[in-house]
């Protein structure tokens, strides 16, 4: 293959790293009138009165909105496939504000300046309620986040907000409880995830105008181009054909633009004004006024034999959704359908509720439940492991799907029937792969260093999906050109993934024609094909499929136009590298461009993730601890991964780098802290601590020789599944330098010294 599987530069690489203007507040017309969001001083409270009548006054001002001057509907800001499974809990402003950052008011204004000025002349009286903080508590609490009665959800998702849950899923599968009386040995343990925040660089941003015939355009930073749409006409009562939505380059997203969260304000104070508006968020207001990853709590049990046969798990799991229940249901539901979908055990139950507090909202982050859900399974496995005295590297052997096998759980699995077979499972090479790279068999379990530091080795294994069973769907439309080159229209949204590239490549090696032939155009709802958008590790498996489909449709396309032209029938011309031949005669496709100017060449297709074809990654961490500061080190991360067949080795090893990397942030640095009055504590990038590329550590990648025969080219998804082994590697690691077992993220310094401390002391 030419372009699949090689290091293909990023297309749009040298434009981001020397500052083109190319997102989107870069793009936004200089008159715009420019928003900012008055925003909630209280966790939970009424608004008794509202005076705007100062700032409205203000020279620069033109327009105050407030909650009664928007449609009085409830939605969700979730963009998920239509019928959204998230509760309808959301309305653009409302009378209640539900934790210390909701939205209030919104001034439009000539600048900034005025803006902020005019903010402060707003008066507003509240009735404040004690508020939810503990999300642990939150069924039993008295107080009710979501007290209205409009509320609802689309279908069925154990939406109970008079007990403060957002949603709930449950699942049995197999007979756990044979499982476990035919166990030698059960454990029990209880972990604890943080909440995260994606700490994108460009803040969510928007703007909007009305164009010559009146209709809404808004320019937005989304991963959900079409949901916007969806949504913006659903909540401002117009029809969609009025609506139509633009994505320019993405400054990174993780899942926080997988949210409506910028779009709404301007649209809304265009159709008010009928000026173009803006809005770009403030660091802090990334912080306040998005949304973060869901905090867990897990109750799990494990039973198995005492030769280190798997034989069932139980888990119970609690998160907190926050304010508003955005993903709050499918987060839930895909930590417990990925979490251990390649152990087979006689029986599993998962039983999980997704609370609401008075915190600011969870949301999409990348790994999606199954990176807190994998931190618990994964580290009672090496718990496990511990007890059994087997290495847990030869536990997960034990244990393990392979290719071609069926889970034991049998067709009643979460899975449909055909995704328990799993054709392309690598995992075996990928734990082999990996012991070998980072040295397991003669440095585990650790030694020690110096008098005052000891390192440890721990693993991990992971799997995810590549896009949605039967709901995710792409589309890809190409047109054949003057001159011989192509137009491929996607709505994939490119946030610093590569798609462009990558998809650019699948078209370019079908077509047999120079990368720089196939013109990249992303995402226009007016012009692209339909998308879900870039979510749920599809861009590769999913639209990439739909890309392979229209290329190869074009190519036949195009050699019965040139059949024609040749005066023969297509069976006997032959094709390379853009040139049809026939005999002593030929024809190229620049030539053919020109001939067919009359005749416009477009193909369109779409592709609908009929299976979910399952990445894995077996991950593997070596750290150092300073017994006397408590510091820890991550000296060596390894990851192996079954992605399928890469389709560009460049990108698909930063990512799994740059994925890797936030693993280990996620377990040694990040969390976003509230005082005890439910306060966040730091939120801006002072005071939030993430992995830099001046902390980066040593990470080593390797792809397992994997190929795929239900994805483009061989290919998997690898966007996701790249983070979730780092939490559980590094924990284990921790234990067996210092005999220290932690079971709540992040572990920091002081921590560390002080767990050593009382470890000595017992």
């Amino acid at each position: 293959m030419k372009h699949v599987n090689t290091p293909t530069p990023k297309r749009d690489g040298m434009k981001l790293v020397t500052g083109a203007p190319v997102y989107t507040d870069d793009l936004a017309p200089k008159e715009a009138l420019v928003l900012k969001i008055l925003r909630s001083d209280h966790h939970f409270a009424r608004i008794k009165s509202i005076d705007v009548s100062r700032a409205e006054a203000l020279d620069g001002v033109a327009c105050v909105i407030t909650y009664k001057d928007v449609p009085d509907k409830r939605l969700t800001r979730a963009g998920q496939t239509y019928p959204e499974p998230s509760p309808q809990d959301w309305k653009m402003l409302d009378e209640l504000v539900r934790y210390k950052g909701d939205e209030v008011a919104v001034v439009a204004a000539v600048d900034e300046k005025t803006a902020l000025k005019a903010m402060k002349l707003i008066r507003v009286e509240y009735e404040i309620f004690p508020p939810v903080l503990d999300y642990k508590t939150a069924f039993e609490s008295s107080v009710k986040v979501h007290p209205e009665s409009d509320a609802f959800t689309h279908f069925e998702v154990g939406f109970n907000p008079k007990q403060n849950v957002a949603s709930s899923y449950y699942v049995e599968v197999g007979d756990y409880k044979r499982g476990f009386e035919e166990s030698e040995i059960v454990i029990e343990r209880t972990y604890e995830t943080q909440a995260t925040h994606p700490a994108m660089m460009e803040p969510l941003a928007a703007y909007s105008y009305l164009d010559h015939t009146g209709r809404l355009v808004v320019v937005s930073s989304t991963q959900i181009p079409f949901h916007v749409r969806r949504m913006l006409a659903n909540a401002l009562n117009l029809p969609m054909s009025q609506v139509r939505v633009i994505k320019p380059r993405i400054g990174g997203g993780f899942g926080c633009k997988q949210t409506s969260g910028a779009e709404f304000y301007p649209a809304l104070i265009t159709l008010k004004t009928g000026k173009p508006c803006k809005i770009f968020f403030s660091r802090k207001e990334v912080f306040l006024g998005t949304s973060r990853r869901h905090p867990f709590y897990f109750e799990v049990k494990v039973g198995a034999t005492k030769s280190g046969i798997i034989k069932a798990f139980d888990v119970k799991a609690l998160s907190d959704t926050g304010a508003y229940g955005e993903h709050a249901g499918t987060v839930m539901s895909a930590c417990a359908e990925k979490i251990m979908a390649f152990y087979k055990t006689v029986g599993y139950r998962f039983d999980g509720k997704a609370m609401y507090t008075n915190h600011v909202s969870s949301g999409a982050f990348r790994g999606y439940g199954k990176t807190q859900g994998g931190f618990a399974i994964e580290s009672i496995l090496n718990e496990l492991s511990h007890e059994l005295g087997i290495d847990p590297c030869e536990l997960r052997l034990k244990n393990i799907i392979r290719r071609g096998e069926h889970l034991n759980l049998g067709v009643d699995h979460v899975y449909h029937e055909d995704i328990t077979r799993q054709d392309s499972c690598e995992l075996e090479y990928c734990i082999e792969k990996g012991r070998e790279m980072i040295g397991w068999q003669e440095r585990y379990p650790g030694c020690q260093v110096s008098d005052g530091k000891v390192r440890g080795l721990g693993m991990a294994l992971a799997t995810q999906g590549s896009g949605v069973l039967n709901i995710d769907s792409g589309g890809a439309t190409l047109k054949f050109n003057s001159d011989g080159f192509f137009t491929l229209l996607i709505s994939a949204t490119d946030m610093g993934t590569g798609c462009d590239t990558i998809l650019s490549q699948m078209a370019a090696e079908v077509l047999e024609v120079p990368l720089e032939q196939v013109i990249v155009y992303s995402a226009d709802t007016d012009v692209t094909p339909y998308d879900d958008g870039s979510y749920a590790s599809s861009s590769t498996y999913v639209t990439g499929t739909a890309v392979r489909k229209a290329a190869e449709k074009m190519l036949a396309t195009i050699k019965t136009e040139a059949s024609r032209l040749l005066n023969v029938e297509p069976e006997n011309l032959t094709y390379e590298k853009g040139v049809f031949r026939v005999e002593d005669r030929a024809i190229n496709l620049e030539t053919l461009g020109y001939k067919l100017d009359h005749k416009q060449l477009t193909i369109t297709e779409s592709h609908v993730c009929g299976k979910e074809a399952p990445p894995y990654k077996a991950g593997f961490a070596e750290v150092e601890v300073d017994l006397e500061t408590g510091k820890i080190e991550v000296l060596d991360f390894v990851g192996v991964i079954d992605c399928g067949t890469p389709i560009n080795t460049n990108l698909a090893t930063v990512q799994a780098q740059g994925g890797m990397l936030q693993g280990i942030g996620m377990a040694l640095i990040e969390e976003a802290n509230h005082a005890s009055n439910g306060d966040e504590q730091n939120a801006t990038f002072l005071t939030y601590k993430l992995p830099s590329r001046k902390d980066a550590v040593v990470t080593r990648v390797a792809f397992a020789p994997s190929y795929e025969p239900s994805g483009p080219f061989g290919a998997k998804s690898i966007g996701e599944i790249v983070i979730n082994t780092a939490a559980p590697a590094i924990m284990d690691a921790i234990f067996n330098a210092t005999g220290v077992r932690f079971t709540r993220l992040p572990v920091t310094p002081s921590q560390m010294l002080m767990a050593y401390e009382q470890l000595k002391e017992k």
